[in-house]
């Protein structure tokens, strides 16, 4: 930890404010959204459907106006949309805990949701900017406080949450109102280095031309694309994991420490190793051959999971729990293993398909298609879990899980080394890649 923490010193003011932001952001965030449901459905008394809706109006403002927001941060500067996002989200932060009629709780969870949308692309565009030849070192780190906030938010949310619901609620909206009034005062302003290219009669280019642009751009769709299976193989901590650990251990006291074994190890090793892990990677490797590297051992955790299935189940007892926990755990390991080689590697090479213009609308339309691809890949991960129940064969989430790992990691290969993943070069033109 003192060497992560002497780099974050070498890095200017506003990268630190940055990463303090993130980790800030997402300790007040996972305070209180792993508790909304259980208050929505509890004290509330809402229906199973309204809090899914609730919940789903949440991820679906986030998700559908990345693109929004990252195109207001490349026009209108950084600073001001970490601020409006952070601002936004007390709002919505503080009317979860204050309302209890349906339309209220929609439009809070909408502002929640808006508000990530805002900030995320200015963040990342504004912390490629300020680190210049060292983005990779930053987003490492930077993907240290990130981890840090989700491992700390829930355990202060849980202590918080004992005490009632609208404490935790105001307790999160509290920090980001102190966590906007100091980027107000303390995070230098900055704007996209190229904002908008001139038209011919020195016009400024309009927001659909812009976009037209990006989405002509066909080796960031193409990563982007490839990218997302990274997207669905990490969310399976959440999702497929989980319900492997109850399918065996149980739903009793077993199963939730199971359960928070999984965040643990994986928010724990980011903390630890992510930035050795860069070093590592970065002095023996090219960006793109990283990546895929990542990305393959995001398929091969699914891998332990697989051999588990040969095993035959205990009837109980120490046995059992062993093997309802073991695999799960040694999945969520290698999961993130292999974000922490990918992350760093990811987040940079959008910037260099942008050819360092409009970073922060790339980003946000990024984020919209990995979003999709999370919502797509869920769905049909969840319907691999029933259809492994249904039919007696446990293997086939994990076998579809590790294929998709390696389908990820040969297109991300392939991009690498037909040279889509180097800069683009003046004329259009792009550089070979390193193989």
């Amino acid at each position: 930890m003192k060497g992560t923490l002497a780099q974050v010193r070498s890095y200017d003011r506003s990268v630190r404010l940055l990463m303090v932001n993130q980790f800030t952001i997402n300790l007040g965030f996972y305070m209180l959204m792993p508790y909304l449901a259980s208050h929505l459905s509890g004290p509330l008394g809402l229906a199973g459907w309204i809090v899914g809706l609730v919940l789903g109006v949440r991820n679906f403002s986030q998700q559908g106006m990345f693109l929004i927001g990252g195109t207001l941060a490349d026009r209108l500067g950084f600073k001001p949309m970490i601020i409006a996002g952070l601002v936004l989200r007390v709002v919505g932060f503080a009317a979860l805990g204050l309302v209890d009629s349906v339309p209220a709780l929609l439009a809070a969870s909408a502002a929640t949701g808006l508000a990530g949308a805002l900030f995320n692309p200015a963040t990342r565009a504004y912390l490629a900017a300020a680190a210049g030849d060292r983005r990779v070192e930053a987003f490492a780190l930077f993907n240290v406080f990130y981890q840090a906030g989700i491992l700390l938010g829930p355990l202060v949310g849980m202590v918080l949450t004992g005490a009632g619901f609208r404490v935790t609620c105001l307790a999160a909206a509290g920090i980001f109102a102190v966590l906007s009034l100091v980027q107000i005062r303390s995070l230098p302003a900055r704007r996209a280095a190229d904002e908008a290219r001139p038209e011919p009669g020195g016009a400024r280019e309009t927001v659909l031309a812009q976009w037209r642009g990006i989405l002509a751009n066909r080796p960031f769709l193409l990563f982007a694309a490839a990218m997302t299976g990274s997207y669905v193989l990490s969310f399976q901590v959440y999702l497929a994991l989980p319900l492997e650990v109850r399918r065996l251990g149980g739903d009793g006291a077993f199963a939730g420490a199971a359960t928070a074994a999984l965040f643990a190890v994986s928010g724990l090793s980011t903390v630890l190793f992510q930035t050795r892990v860069t070093a590592w990677c970065k002095a023996r490797t090219a960006p793109g051959r990283a990546l895929a590297w990542g990305l393959l051992v995001m398929g091969g955790a699914f891998v332990p999971l697989l051999l588990a299935v040969a095993v035959p189940v205990p009837d109980g007892g120490a046995g059992r729990w062993l093997l309802a926990a073991g695999p799960p755990v040694l999945a969520a390991l290698l999961l993130a293993v292999g974000t922490m080689i990918a992350y760093p590697f990811e987040m940079d090479t959008i910037v260099r398909l942008s050819g360092d213009r409009l970073v922060a609308t790339h980003y946000g339309l990024y984020n919209t298609v990995c979003g999709i691809g999370i919502t797509v890949g869920n769905l049909l991960t969840g319907a691999a879990l029933d259809a492994a129940g249904a039919a007696g064969a446990p293997a086939l989430p994990w076998l579809c899980l590790a294929a998709l790992g390696v389908l990820c990691a040969a297109a991300v290969r392939w991009l690498h080394r037909s040279g889509r993943l180097a800069a683009p070069a003046v004329g259009g033109r792009t550089e070979p890649a390193a193989t």
